[in-house]
């Protein structure tokens, strides 16, 4: 996922990125739609992202950087593509294990939706991403990935955990660009009703 450029998945705006699904449907890993309502069907990855808080009301981000240029780095939630038949919540909870070894959480309901597409690793990825929120019911703040992809291992540099102070202040890129934003509004108000459909980020 990518920013400064678009880089979330590992990439600008992404999830974690391993290897996009294959299937069409709301259940597999990728599926030709138009999701930017413009030109032509592009293949679009689904991913499942997870917006992990603490007791604290501290968010978890995973920092990321483009493999070939290091120097560009952006912050991002941990998640990433469907695989197989899996559903997003399934897809949700195998990513935050195998990227931060967290599995004692409380998983809620989606609370943002957007599209994205952007440049990372040589290639462009169009990504169709559901947020959910998740607390975590285990005290300890040191989670550490657990079973890492090839090009995981190669474009990411850590995580840690935000306080929404923090990332208001933030200068360094993060996915989604509103995050700090959203992140606020969810606390003073609680997850939404329905969920939010975030403008499409294009790099």
């Amino acid at each position: 996922m990518t920013d400064s450029a678009a880089r979330q998945t590992q990439g600008p705006g992404a999830g974690a990125i391993d290897d996009p699904g294959t299937g069409a449907g709301a259940g597999s890993g990728a599926g030709p739609i138009d999701a930017s309502g413009a030109g032509p069907q592009v293949e679009v990855r689904r991913v499942a992202r997870v917006v992990l808080l603490d007791a604290d009301d501290r968010v978890l981000l995973l920092h990321g950087y483009e493999p070939d240029h290091p120097d560009q780095t952006w912050w991002f939630t941990p998640g990433g593509g469907l695989e197989g038949d899996e559903t997003r919540q399934e897809a949700a909870l195998r990513e935050l294990a195998e990227e931060t070894g967290i599995t004692d959480i409380d998983l809620g309901p989606v609370l943002w939706t957007r599209y994205c597409s952007f440049p990372f690793d040589g290639r462009r990825w169009d990504q169709d991403e559901w947020y959910y929120l998740a607390r975590t019911r285990r005290a300890e703040a040191a989670p550490r990935p657990q079973a890492l992809t090839e090009l995981e291992n190669r474009s990411l540099a850590g995580l840690r955990w935000w306080t929404s102070a923090e990332l208001s202040a933030a200068r360094e890129t993060v996915y989604p660009t509103r995050l700090a934003e959203l992140l606020r509004t969810l606390l003073d108000e609680g997850p939404p009703r329905a969920p939010v459909v975030l403008a499409p980020e294009i790099v």
